[in-house]
């Protein structure tokens, strides 16, 4: 009677892990399912070129060099939950925007949010404006500029427009939108299949 104990643990914990694996399978199985991004065809970035996408990484970086010359950078990732929200996108995007001019050390950076708007489509608001005098000696008690939305109304929307004609629109903020939700989706999944195959090796 002394194996009893340790035996039936065993077979518990055998148990357990193989309703645990289970639960993973169908979380996996329910993922690759049910999400109308499995069938989203991919989406152009517009003019930009993407310039950084590790797979492990939660971020992407793209770039444009305009006919004028002037850089344009784009790096973006995801924004909190938000939970109760309608629409195919359960989070935003989180988009800094820098620019700069050739000859020039200093740069303007925007910090973005882009949304789903209507038809499908998505928009994106700016929520700061800042003007570095240079990206390498930056620091944090440096006026950069005032609060975005303390700005009059048509400064707002020129600063937007000018985002605008440098190719910062739908194209763009539709791929990124599309593109990081479908990357956190795959990587969540293959955590998934890691965390299944671990367990399934113990059992």
């Amino acid at each position: 009677m002394p194996r009893v104990t340790p035996i039936l643990r065993k077979a518990r914990k055998a148990l357990q892990d193989s309703d645990l694996v289970k639960a993973l399978q169908s979380e996996i199985t329910h993922e690759l399912s049910s999400t109308p991004l499995q069938d989203d065809q991919s989406r152009s970035p517009g003019d930009f070129v993407v310039e950084w996408d590790s797979p492990q990484s939660q971020d992407v970086v793209l770039r444009r060099n305009c006919e004028s010359g002037e850089e344009v950078a784009v790096s973006a990732v995801l924004g909190p939950v938000t939970y109760g929200k309608e629409g195919v996108f359960p989070r935003d995007v989180l988009m800094k925007v820098c620019l700069k001019k050739p000859g020039l050390s200093s740069m303007l950076q925007f910090d973005c949010g882009v949304f789903e708007g209507g038809n499908e489509g998505s928009q994106f608001d700016i929520h700061n404006a800042y003007y570095i005098q240079s990206p390498t000696c930056v620091s944090p008690s440096d006026y950069r500029g005032p609060l975005f939305s303390s700005l009059d109304p048509q400064l707002q929307d020129a600063l937007k427009e000018y985002l605008v004609a440098r190719g910062v629109g739908e194209s763009l903020t539709n791929f990124l939108l599309h593109h990081l939700h479908k990357k956190e989706q795959g990587q969540y999944v293959n955590w998934l299949k890691k965390l299944e195959s671990s367990v399934a090796k113990s059992e």
